[in-house]
Formats: structure tokens, C-alpha cells, sequence
């Protein structure tokens, strides 16, 4: 039914008043109407309602300001006051009316001594809160102390006003105690509860790592270490140990022995888990698997191969495996296949807990990039843009004949926008990362095409992905070619760019040349752009050369999981 004219003005005030305001008003109306009623049944007399009007009138600030740090304190004080007073005025009044002189008539007013009491602790003032419950205590003493009753003793010496004073007190202090503790608990569930875990687990991460040998926690090299622990147990020819990246796939963290001899091939082990091998039984099984087969995917098997598979498996979950090959037949009976697994099993552990701090790292590094690029974009490159407002709006405004400073103010102009140009490539830089469906190439090539159009660089790409590095390689990688494509764009004075990215998993290869005017000493040492490049290569196990190139430019290329012979492919 359609609202009247008359309605909609109150609707929009109800509207205006806070929800919380409207129960405060909801809960003192209620109190006031039943110590009224209480009253009444004590006395008979009409005249003495006037404590509720009274109360009604102190209450007004707390319901109307509930939140002023004067008004409100002092609203809740005068209540407290006005309850102490009546309950002295009303019990006398209840004992003429029945001819007794046990001062229990005060407990008709004095269920409204929680109002004030706990409504300063719901507004966050415990200390007001006790100020008030003792203010209750002190008034109903004296006001007690120096009432006298028609025998002449004092009101304060009788059982029944004591008893209802005790009574409320206590019962005031429980409901302000209660309402402190639902307060605490009510803030604990609004904490953002997966960052409080967060923060205790990172923090027992911190102090563990820094008892682990060597403080370590990288997954490479914990691969690696596995690997050299069971060479001597079972003298395998090949071995490797493979990860989980996702998407049905494995990624080689260590391995040794699948050199190729011929520079165009590169073996390579199986990492498909729909593949038909052990490596994809052995995942899924959760049981070590045994095989006449090689797990390799290039390797030439002219005779007999044992294969041993055994899965790394932390609690319920598989984190990794471990491959060992060797030649001939029977190479891993029963009891040698469980002397491996029983020294690969303390491993998983140790591995699933490098895995996890890897990508809690990569979220880290990853956020504070994205948190950078967003300061920078909000502070210096919005700043930037207006001093180059203003610059334009000084050339409009020369007068006539003052060629000089124009010139001057030309050039300033182009410099701030040279600025602004790199300062937005340097974004571009800070929030590009590997997607996870995308892979390392698109995120290399379109960084790449981006740069070398800001620079008018003629780019030449050449790509090739046939499967996904570790998360942390991959990462390493593309900062890599960054730095060595901005080089190039930003020192080089090129004209045309060639970036390689060739991944073939556990093998990685990018390569970025120019054609510029190079750089006359190819050491890493004493600089800071060419420095970073070798600590991130080093960081990753990979080997980082710059060479010049023939007949004129720069080549700096990275190679990870290959050997001398594999990283020749590199030479343009």
C-alpha cells in the first residue's frame, strides 16, 4: 500500500537514526516503563514516578550524543545519581505505605542501575564503567546513611536496603564483567583470523630455518643433497628429483648423469602424471614403483634399464619423487629398494617445507612489487605529470621575444617526459609476472615487444616452451631478461633486439643481443644492473654469460639444468 505523506518524513528519519541508537532508545524506554511499573507496585504513589521522569531527562544526552566525550559521560553520572537517591526516597516512601522498616521497596528502581553501567562499557570506557558502579555504591550509602525512618534509626541499618543494594551492585558488576568479556570476544572474531595464523606460523618458520644445517630452505638445494645421500646406496648412472608445478606436470628440482653427447639433443625426464611410466604410477600410488623402462623421454635405450621411482610423501600428500636409473637388469632388488626409501623418506619433510616457503616468498616478492609499483604510480609519477602541466603552462604564458627561455623550457619539457616514459616501463616492469597459464615466453615477449616499441627497437623473438620450470626459476628468469632488455633499450643505442627463450624442462635458456655499440669490459663486477643478473642466475643454479656480439652488440644469455655442452647452443 502506498505510504502517506505523512509517513515518509518519519521514514526518513528512522532512516538517519543509527541502528545502535535506536536500540539504546528501545532498551531505556523498556527499563524506564518497568521500574515505573515496579514503582508503582511499591509505593501507590503516583508521586514518586517522578524518578522516572527524572531518569528519562539524564538519560536523554546518552541516547542522544551517546558518543560525545562530555555530554554522555555526564548523562550516564546523573542517572547513576538520580538511581542511588530514589532508591533511598522510594524505599522510604514503600515502607509508610506498608507500615515496615525493611527498605526493600529500593529494588523497585534499582534494576535501571545497569543502563548507565553497562552502557559505558559498551562504548569502550571500562573505567567509566567502574567509576560509575562505585559512584552507585557511595551515593546509595549516604543517601541511606542520612535518611531516617520513623523510629529514628538510620535506612542504612536495615537488612532489607542492604540486602537490595548488595543485590543490584553485584548483579550490575556481573552484566558489566559479562559485557567486557562478549566485547573481547566479539573483537577476536572480527580479527582477520588467516593472518593472526599466518603471522605465528611465519614466525615459527623463521626461528626453525635458522636451526636447520646451513639455514636453508631452498628446494634446489635440498633436491640436490637428496641426491648426493643416495649415490653411494644405490649407485644409480641417472637420477633426478621431480616436484608438483601444476597443471598435471612435474618439475625437475636436481638431477645428474642425462648429459647428451650431441649438442642438439637433451634428455630430459618424463614429467607428464598422465604419461603411462613409473614416475605417473608412483605419484598416484604413493608406493615406490620399479621398472624395465627408462623415465627418460630422450634416451636411447639399446639395452636393459632398471628404473627405481619412489615417491616423497609428507602426512597424506605427495610433494616429489625421486628417479634413479642404471643399466642392466635386476638393478634394485627388495632389499636395496627399501634401504633407498627408508633414506629418501626423511627428505619429504624437509622438501615439502622448502616448497612451501618458496611460494610464500613468491607471494611476498610479488606483493611488495605490486605495492611499489602502486606508490610509485600514486606519488612520483603523478607529481611528475604536474611539474610537466606546469612546465607547459610556463611556455604559454612567455612573453614575446624571450626565445632563450623557451629553448630552455623545451628541453626541460622533452626531459620530463623521457622521465615519465622510463618511469612507466619501470612500473611495467614491477607488475609483470609469469602467469600461470601464460608460462615464461609470453611474459618475456610481451615485455619485450612493449620495451622495444617505447624505444623504437626492432624486436626479433624467437620462442620455444615445451613445458614449465619451478615457479622460482621461472620468476628469476624473467628478471633476468628484464634487466638485460631494459640494458639494452636504455645503454645500448640499438636498433634491432633478439630475445631466445628456449624451455625444455629441467633446461631453460634466454638469450637477449643488440646490435649497439656494446660494452668494453663484460665483468659483472662494480656493475649494479649486471651484478643483480649473475645473483639472480646463481640463486637459481644457472650459469649467466655476456659476450660481445659479432659483428657489434651485446649478448647476455642464462642457461639453467644444462651442462658446457648444452649452454653451447647458446652461442649465437
Amino acid at each position: 500500500m502506498p505510504s502517506t505523506t505523512a509517513e515518509r518524513p518519519k521514514r526518513r528519519l528512522m532512516r538517519r537514526i543509527p541502528a545502535s541508537q535506536l536500540i539504546a532508545i528501545a532498551v531505556r524506554g523498556t527499563m524506564l516503563l518497568l521500574v515505573g511499573v515496579l514503582i508503582m507496585a511499591a509505593t501507590k504513589d503516583w508521586g514518586e514516578l517522578r524518578w522516572v521522569a527524572l531518569l528519562a531527562l539524564a538519560g536523554l544526552p546518552g541516547v542522544l550524543t551517546p558518543r560525545h566525550a562530555v555530554l554522555a559521560p555526564l548523562g550516564r553520572f546523573a542517572e547513576t545519581v538520580l538511581v542511588g537517591l530514589g532508591a533511598s526516597a522510594i524505599a522510604l516512601a514503600a515502607d509508610q505505605m506498608y507500615a515496615l522498616s525493611d527498605g526493600a521497596g529500593a529494588s523497585a528502581i534499582l534494576p535501571y542501575l545497569a543502563v548507565p553501567i553497562t552502557a559505558a562499557m559498551l562504548n569502550h570506557r571500562p573505567l567509566e564503567s567502574a567509576g560509575l558502579l562505585s559512584t552507585a555504591a557511595v551515593t546509595l550509602a549516604v543517601a541511606g546513611w542520612l535518611t531516617v525512618l520513623p523510629d529514628g534509626t538510620s535506612q542504612l541499618s536495615h537488612f532489607g536496603y542492604l540486602a537490595a543494594c548488595a543485590q543490584w551492585l553485584i548483579l550490575a558488576a556481573v552484566g558489566t564483567i559479562t559485557t567486557g568479556a562478549m566485547q573481547r570476544a566479539a573483537l577476536i572474531r572480527r580479527t582477520p583470523q588467516p593472518y593472526a595464523e599466518a603471522t605465528r606460523l611465519l614466525t615459527q618458520l623463521r626461528q626453525v630455518a635458522r636451526q636447520l644445517p646451513g639455514a636453508t630452505l631452498d628446494p634446489g638445494s635440498i633436491a640436490e643433497h637428496l641426491l648426493e645421500e643416495l649415490r653411494p646406496i644405490g649407485r644409480p648412472q641417472r637420477a633426478a628429483v621431480l616436484a608438483a608445478s601444476g597443471a598435471g606436470r612435474l618439475v625437475v628440482l636436481a638431477q645428474f648423469g642425462v648429459e647428451a653427447d650431441d649438442t642438439s639433443t637433451r634428455a630430459a625426464w618424463e614429467t607428464s602424471l598422465d604419461a603411462d611410466s613409473a614416475i605417473a604410477d608412483a605419484w598416484a600410488s604413493q608406493q615406490p614403483q620399479v621398472s624395465g623402462r627408462s623415465q627418460l623421454r630422450s634416451f636411447d635405450q639399446t639395452g636393459p634399464v632398471s628404473a627405481l621411482v619412489v615417491p616423497l610423501i609428507a602426512g597424506v600428500r605427495t610433494v616429489g619423487l625421486v628417479a634413479l636409473e642404471r643399466d642392466g637388469t635386476n638393478g634394485y632388488p627388495p632389499a636395496l629398494t627399501g634401504r633407498i626409501v627408508s633414506a629418501a623418506t626423511p627428505a619429504a619433510l624437509r622438501l615439502e617445507a622448502a616448497l612451501l616457503f618458496e611460494e610464500v616468498r613468491s607471494i611476498a616478492t610479488n606483493e611488495e612489487r605490486q605495492r611499489l609499483a602502486r606508490e610509485i604510480h600514486d606519488g612520483v609519477a603523478q607529481e611528475l605529470v604536474m611539474i610537466g602541466y606546469g612546465v607547459d603552462n610556463a611556455q604559454a604564458t612567455l612573453p614575446e621575444g624571450a626565445e632563450d627561455t623557451a629553448d630552455e623550457l623545451r628541453v626541460l619539457r622533452a626531459e620530463i617526459t623521457r622521465v615519465i616514459t622510463e618511469l612507466r616501463l619501470s612500473l611495467f616492469e614491477l607488475r609483470s609476472e609469469v602467469d600461470r597459464h601464460g608460462g615464461l615466453t609470453a611474459a618475456i615477449a610481451e615485455f619485450a615487444r612493449i620495451s622495444g616499441n617505447q624505444a623504437g627497437l626492432k624486436v626479433n623473438l624467437s620462442l620455444d616452451e615445451a613445458g614449465r620450470l619451478p615457479a622460482s626459476i621461472e620468476s628469476e628468469l624473467l628478471r633476468i631478461a628484464q634487466e638485460a632488455i631494459t640494458n639494452a633499450r636504455k645503454h645500448a643505442n640499438a636498433a634491432n633486439l633478439w630475445v631466445t627463450c628456449t624451455v625444455d624442462p629441467p633446461y631453460g635458456l634466454i638469450e637477449v643481443s643488440d646490435d649497439g655499440k656494446g660494452i668494453p669490459d663484460e665483468r659483472t663486477d662494480g656493475r649494479y644492473g649486471l651484478a643483480i643478473m649473475a645473483e639472480r642466475a646463481e640463486r637459481i643454479r644457472g650459469r649467466l654469460e655476456i659476450r660481445p656480439r659479432d659483428p657489434v652488440g651485446t649478448t647476455v644469455a642464462v642457461v639453467v639444468g644444462g651442462s658446457s655442452r648444452q649452454e653451447g647452443r647458446a652461442t649465437r
